[in-house]
């Protein structure tokens, strides 16, 4: 078990700047849901492993698009956005959720018309990264993709796809098309001083995602959650499967029980291997002492999963390690 300090900074992969832009906001004065929404927007400034924020992930239709959630632990409320077009700040957008409207989540268009009137500028989110990835997946007869018992088989051709006359399903048995080089969140809980939680996520998604499709990012208790009375996780990996599990939820839960963040992590980890033995994923957990840890699912070339600690007892936001399961 780690060593337990207030506050505490935890975010998914061995993304610094989102770590130290977070810990900043922290010492000076911010709030926790400050420290969430500054680290995340950090990563999508920085278009973290082309994997959050623009320019990165286009779908079927060569376009990018955003999901984000932030929530407050004290009073159970989230804001989220999903399927957000030509606005850049998608957990600025969050975060306008809570403060502005009754809402919790928000989604396509409409949360690009909503981002605008709280003052959020339109921007193209293509960039000549993203434009690229998606005629070399045109090139190579749009592999992978996300679609199953099509016509024409979409496992060797572009669509469009329909469904068949004669249908039979298969069951396909496949690892995700993403992998540990091509990761898709970042995911952040920051406990504050006084033990108050606060959590958040940000995304751009599959790549090459059917248009129109949310992972779990930006659902509550699937891409992360807080609760200021036991603690705070986040979930990064293939949110298709793992959001059918709300992981975030369920490791929090395990923490309000008096587990122990690692053992809350690998606990959930293990729930999910059970129906998905290949999936890729990985979570992080930080209970309400400033206690935390990490898990992960071990399949063939991800073995360990990197993330990033703030605290009292380290002299920097520092990269830590943790074997997968």
């Amino acid at each position: 078990a780690s060593a337990a300090a207030l506050p505490v900074v935890i975010n998914t992969w061995g993304f610094r700047t989102a770590a130290e832009t977070a810990w900043r906001v922290l010492e000076s004065g911010g709030s926790e849901l400050d420290a969430v929404e500054r680290g995340c927007g950090q990563c999508e400034i920085d278009q973290c492993d082309g994997s959050v924020g623009y320019g990165g992930s286009p779908d079927e239709s060569g376009e990018t698009t955003l999901d984000a959630m932030i929530m407050d632990g004290n009073t159970m409320e989230v804001g989220a956005v999903a399927d957000l077009r030509r606005v850049k700040n998608a957990i600025g957008v969050a975060r306008k959720v809570i403060e502005y409207t009754k809402h919790t989540l928000l989604v396509g268009e409409s949360a690009s018309l909503f981002a605008v009137r709280m003052g959020f500028p339109y921007e193209d989110l293509t960039t000549q990264k993203s434009l690229s990835l998606y005629s070399e997946w045109l090139n190579q007869s749009c592999q992978p993709n996300y679609w199953k018992n099509v016509v024409p088989d979409s496992s060797t051709s572009c669509g469009p796809y329909k469904r068949p006359g004669k249908v039979t399903y298969k069951e396909e048995e496949t690892i995700s098309p993403r992998s540990f080089h091509n990761h898709d969140t970042i995911g952040m809980v920051v406990i504050g001083a006084n033990g108050t939680v606060a959590s958040g996520t940000s995304t751009n998604g599959a790549v090459h995602k059917i248009p129109g499709r949310v992972g779990d990012s930006p659902i509550a208790g699937a891409g992360s959650y807080a609760d200021s009375t036991a603690g705070g996780a986040a979930a990064t990996g293939d949110g298709d499967i793992m959001m059918r599990f709300l992981p975030s939820y369920q490791a929090v839960e395990y923490m309000r029980m008096g587990t122990d963040p690692t053992v809350a992590c690998q606990k959930v980890i293990s729930r999910i291997q059970k129906y998905a033995p290949k999936f890729f994923g990985a979570i992080i957990c930080a209970n309400t002492t400033g206690s935390y840890g990490a898990a992960c699912n071990k399949i063939p070339g991800f073995t360990q999963f990197h993330f990033m600690v703030s605290s009292p007892l380290l002299s920097q936001p520092t990269e830590q390690v943790v074997d997968c399961i």
